[in-house]
């Protein structure tokens, strides 16, 4: 028996402004794509079940774009007979109970179960007993729903069950409204032949249990999320449980981190480190570290991203040195202005280069207070 198990595609998400050919948020098609590739595989492979844990919308309101892609991918699923199911994650459910869910759409979907009443229900569909506790806003609710399940074991089926929760606190979100597994009602995981999570965006095996497992999410939703491959997993359960985890193709994604305190040129070291990656259409997340004042006000954000100039997004932070930072804590009765100028004059090592930071720093001033006027 083959489950695909797969997870928190968030479809509809978008978090640049950046519009694609189509005339689509280019970070919304993106996740449209990476479901579609796992829709492409559940065909290919023709698995016996094919599970969602939570989060297939990135909110409980999502777009009419969102909604009518879902459902036509899934129709693919249901057109096949593979049956699925998928349960509420705290994305896609309302917060309060006069709101509709949206999951009640795929009804409609001959072959898709979807659950999202914010209690346990149980689906029994040949041999296998699916265990289902979507998102439940309330944690008294939520612990019933896990007796109920306890209370529910199917003796001789095998018996799968669904999550959309952290697992330990080395799976915290920290999101609005994320539930976390008692651990005392962690034994119940011992009478699963496989516990599928969402809501933990890397794919893995938590802690001790050997069958209970994060698919991970099918999109990067953050700089935190770029070391992560992405994918759907596979399971095979016979005689002992196989767990495989398949990657699919996303766009390019890199963390670059310069420190600019041994940096002998930040741009050559930038463009080094981008020489050894695919940076053409990625998203690049860079960090520069150890800045000076003076340095940062020399480095322009429009000079960073010309060293990418193939890259679809680059983001910059920037993290100063801890004893320059706490020495502007406080500006006092001086106009933010002069003060950042006193403070260059202390830091310039030639009264050439004071002028010419000041300079800048008038500028930059004078170009705030013009959009300011502008507003």
């Amino acid at each position: 028996m083959k489950i695909l198990h797969f997870s928190d595609t968030h479809l509809g998400f978008s978090d640049l402004e950046l519009i694609n050919e189509a005339g689509i948020n280019q970070r919304e098609a993106d996740f449209y794509d990476a479901f579609t590739q796992v829709i492409d595989a559940a065909l290919s492979i023709k698995p016996d079940y094919v599970i969602h844990t939570g989060d297939l919308f990135h909110r409980p309101h999502p777009s009419n774009r969102a909604i009518s892609f879902a459902l036509s991918q899934l129709k693919r699923l249901s057109v096949a007979q593979i049956p699925t199911i998928i349960i509420a994650g705290n994305h896609s459910t309302p917060r309060t109970r006069s709101s509709s869910p949206i999951l009640a759409a795929l009804r409609t979907l001959d072959h898709i179960y979807p659950v999202f009443e914010e209690r346990y229900e149980k689906i029994v569909l040949g041999a296998v007993a699916f265990h289902c506790i979507p998102h439940i806003n309330d944690e008294a609710a939520n612990l019933a729903a896990i007796e109920a399940c306890e209370a529910s074991i199917e003796a001789h089926k095998r018996n799968i069950m669904l999550l959309h929760c952290s697992v330990g606190a080395h799976y915290m979100m920290e999101e609005y409204g994320e539930r976390v597994y008692p651990k005392e009602k962690e034994a119940l995981f011992a009478q699963m032949d496989y516990v599928a999570l969402g809501h933990w965006h890397g794919f893995g095996k938590v802690g001790k249990h050997p069958n209970v497992y994060y698919a991970g999410s099918s999109e990067r939703t953050s700089s935190a999320d770029v070391r992560s491959d992405k994918g759907y997993v596979l399971i095979g359960l016979g005689d002992v449980v196989d767990v495989a985890f398949h990657p699919i193709a996303l766009r390019p994604s890199h963390q670059l981190r310069v420190d600019a305190q041994c940096a002998t040129d930040i741009f050559d070291e930038l463009r080094s480190l981008g020489a050894a990656l695919e940076t053409t259409g990625a998203l690049l997340f860079i960090t520069l570290e150890n800045l000076s004042a003076t340095q940062s006000i020399d480095i322009a954000n429009r000079d960073i991203e010309a060293c990418f100039p193939d890259a679809l997004h680059v983001q910059i932070q920037r993290k100063f040195r801890r004893s320059e930072s706490s020495a502007a804590e406080s500006v006092s009765a001086a106009s933010l202005q002069e003060y950042f100028g006193a403070f260059l004059q202390e830091q310039s090592t030639t009264p050439q280069e004071a002028a010419r930071l000041s300079a800048k720093v008038a500028a930059l001033f004078a170009r705030y207070d013009e959009l300011n006027h502008d507003a």
